[in-house]
């Protein structure tokens, strides 16, 4: 059960954590009270078609905050670090200063709002899936822009996550500036490339 909140209720959630390249991409979302919007879902159980025409109408009628954590900054200060960043910054770019803050996922985080991070929050509040959307569309597109500057590794489709196509470009071609490489698959890949040198 959802507890009620009095005042400007913010719903964050982010993109990205799982991708072995690029940043992590958060969103913050104000709906305002009264506001349905049809086929409001968590992002992963929305077409890609679907998400880009609720992106569309989250932006146009909702108050919202995008924060980007580069993969510098993952491999760096960690990913659940780096996420914070992410939310820190999406909150800083939200046009309101909210009242109380709602998280997709169970992390606990040390933001100076009042904030409650809700298991499949993306599945049950609102705003919550509104800010999935805004994250993964705001994220797939900075991918799919990136694919311009390295395409050899197909980010325009897979968006960075450990596909068996990605896996190829990655021994063909090596990791490149975008990847994490921090990451466990990739430190495998340079010791087994190493391995043959």
């Amino acid at each position: 059960m959802i507890p009620r909140f009095n005042g400007i209720v913010v719903g964050m959630d982010e993109a990205g954590r799982g991708s072995w390249a690029g940043p992590v991409v958060a969103a913050a979302v104000i709906l305002p009270k009264g506001l349905k919007l049809k086929g409001l879902k968590d992002s992963k159980q929305v077409t890609a078609k679907a998400r880009e025409k609720l992106f569309q109408l989250i932006v146009a009628a909702c108050p919202y905050g995008i924060g980007v954590a580069t993969e510098i900054e993952v491999d760096e200060k960690g990913l659940l670090n780096a996420t914070y960043c992410a939310f820190q910054r999406a909150l800083e770019n939200l046009p309101t200063v909210p009242d109380q803050i709602l998280i997709d996922g169970r992390d606990k985080f040390s933001f100076k709002i009042p904030h409650l991070s809700i298991i499949r929050g993306d599945q049950k509040v609102p705003c919550i899936s509104a800010a999935s959307i805004l994250a993964k569309v705001s994220r797939d597109r900075m991918m799919v822009d990136y694919a311009k500057t390295y395409p050899n590794y197909g980010f325009e489709l897979h968006k960075g996550y450990g596909t068996e196509a990605h896996q190829r470009s990655l021994r063909q071609f090596g990791p490149c500036d975008l990847h994490r490489h921090s990451y466990k698959p990739l430190k495998a890949l340079q010791c087994s490339q190493t391995a043959f040198l």
